[in-house]
């Protein structure tokens, strides 16, 4: 299954990405093989019906290894608990060089993107809202200035 933009992209990698961006390529278009795949934002990216604005996932070589990335990641299930929060909706799903993809889990976890991409799209706004609102809950509210330990008290 090699494709133009697969040749290209890899043309553009450290040789030691490769054998993770084929498997998981292959992986990707054995899950769904309709997928429209060009090269964007350095990254090989899956999409529709030729909607890029709405990508499904994309590959991308990093430095330390290969991510791949679910545009709207927030709205997966994720039953690996593999997927790592990104912006606001992404989340990635990390390979370690030495790593050995397991085609059936990625395509599993494309399938169900496929599956979702019509809900995301309808209601975009309202999955950004609610991403952002669950990132708000998750951060620490920062100690103010004085509020520490050893901080001089008023004991008037």
């Amino acid at each position: 299954m090699n494709s133009p933009a697969l040749q290209t992209y890899l043309a553009g990698v450290d040789a030691a990405a490769a054998p993770l961006v084929v498997a998981l390529d292959e992986a990707i278009r054995n899950a769904h093989p309709d997928f429209d795949v060009a090269i964007s934002y350095k990254m090989l990216m899956y999409a529709l019906r030729g909607d890029r604005g709405t990508w499904v996932c994309a590959i991308d070589a990093i430095r330390k290894g290969v991510c791949l990335r679910f545009l709207y990641g927030v709205l997966l299930d994720d039953p690996r608990g593999v997927l790592r929060a990104g912006s606001s909706v992404l989340k990635t799903w990390d390979f370690d060089f030495a790593d050995v993809v397991d085609p059936a889990a990625v395509g599993a976890y494309v399938a169900e993107a496929v599956a979702r991409n019509g809900e995301y799209k309808a209601n975009r706004q309202e999955a950004l809202d609610a991403s952002r609102a669950a990132a708000r809950a998750r951060r620490q509210p920062k100690a103010r200035r004085g509020d520490g330990p050893g901080a001089a008290r008023d004991i008037g």
